[in-house]
């Protein structure tokens, strides 16, 4: 166990995502103690950690969150905040719509979205790759959801979830905005739901709008409330995978091996590529947990209420599970299955889907980065000089060109 100093609030601020893996190897742990914002905290990092952090019997998520962080990203009542059976039972709901059938349908819709923008752009020049990303993201949202396009101001929804993801980690002004902004998109989904419920709105029957609003626990449905903000966990992450896009057309400019590979129709090693993005490039940098039974890891005691946090990036650069993970190698991945290895590669979370806390936005992740590396590879775009380079000191991470595509 090491200790650091007293508060490290300014310190992971300017040092950003490898903070935590940075003072674990210099100290040649897993496990450090420090505080942040003035409140005593439990660093990990390392896939014995993740395993211990995703059982479900030491730690807990309720309480754990800062409010500014929670409120944005997941609010009170939705699965991510639930424990033990009530979080087994709401998770089911969001598996269930991640079938093969249902990504193949997602990835249809995000194509038929990324030809309608381009086709709209013709002519225009150049486009920030963030900026188209995200509205085809909604609009691919919205119709795989079974939300019908006219009846929504897709810009404004696409400016609202965005709201949500760019400002998280931003307190003061620009945080207390997006969150009143999400009372209001929350307001929208509710009624979306009570919608659905009163017959004015008929979604296809086995859409994910349908289902949600169907969903019963305990023998009623879900609190339109709450059924609203599940909503938004559909719709935000499969915004948020805008960052992954932009990563993946990164990867392609400075690996062009790959982009010759792709648009030669050679897809072997497709999915390993896309899960070497998601390991290597920096998204989610952190989980906090809330310590619920008093236990003994790693010769460090931890005591009921206490503040732990796993460091999700440096468990992915980990040398002892990634070797050389500093240099993107898709072949890595070769092979690989999650099933089997739950444990380090972590970047949307650890453990088994139906069992623990690791996302199940993972399925529509992978299933529209792949879509997402064929249409990049597929259209000729050009991609002029710009500074690709990323921030690792901004929460979250991006490239700080947000990717310029010319040639439209």
């Amino acid at each position: 166990m090491g200790t650091i100093p007293f508060d490290s609030t300014i310190a992971l601020l300017r040092e950003g995502y490898p903070f935590i893996a940075s003072r674990c190897d210099a100290a040649g742990t897993d496990l450090l103690t420090t505080r942040l914002m003035l409140r005593r905290v439990t660093l990990l990092r390392g896939a014995e950690a993740a395993q211990m952090f995703y059982d479900g019997r030491h730690l807990t998520r309720q309480g754990a969150m800062p409010v500014m962080v929670q409120h944005l990203l997941q609010d009170e009542g939705s699965v991510q905040s639930l424990d033990g059976a009530a979080h087994r039972r709401r998770k089911r709901l969001f598996l269930s719509l991640m079938g093969v059938g249902a990504m193949d349908r997602l990835s249809a819709l995000y194509e038929s979205e990324w030809d309608r923008a381009l086709t709209r752009l013709h002519g225009s020049g150049r486009v920030r790759l963030d900026h188209l990303s995200r509205i085809v993201l909604t609009r691919a949202a919205l119709r795989w959801c079974g939300i019908v396009l006219d009846s929504v101001d897709v810009p404004r929804l696409t400016r609202e979830l965005s709201l949500m993801i760019d400002e998280v980690a931003r307190p003061g002004p620009p945080n207390w905005y997006a969150r009143w902004r999400r009372r209001g998109t929350e307001a929208w989904a509710a009624g979306v739901v009570e919608q659905v419920r009163s017959g004015d709105l008929t979604p296809p029957p086995h859409s994910a709008l349908a289902v949600l609003a169907g969903h019963a626990e305990d023998g009623a449905v879900l609190p339109p409330q709450i059924a609203g903000v599940e909503l938004l966990n559909l719709l935000r992450p499969l915004l948020a995978v805008s960052r992954f896009i932009e990563f993946a057309a990164v990867a392609l400019v400075r690996h062009p091996q790959w982009r010759e590979e792709f648009a030669a129709g050679e897809e072997a090693d497709l999915e390993p590529f896309v899960q070497e993005v998601r390991r290597f490039f920096p998204f989610f940098p952190v989980v906090p947990g809330r310590v619920r039974v008093p236990f003994r890891f790693q010769g460090h005691d931890l005591r009921v209420g206490d503040w732990a946090i796993l460091d999700l990036y440096g468990t992915c650069h980990d040398p002892r599970a990634f070797p050389d993970p500093d240099s993107f190698r898709p072949e890595r991945f070769r092979g690989w299955s999650w099933q089997e290895d739950p444990f380090t590669h972590i970047a949307q979370g650890a453990g088994r889907h139906e069992d623990d806390h690791r996302c199940p936005g993972e399925w529509s992740t992978v299933a529209l980065l792949k879509q997402a590396v064929r249409l990049l590879c597929r259209d000729e775009l050009e991609v002029p000089p710009q500074d690709l380079s990323i921030r690792l000191d901004r929460f979250p991470a991006a490239p700080r060109s947000g990717v310029v595509l010319a040639g439209l």
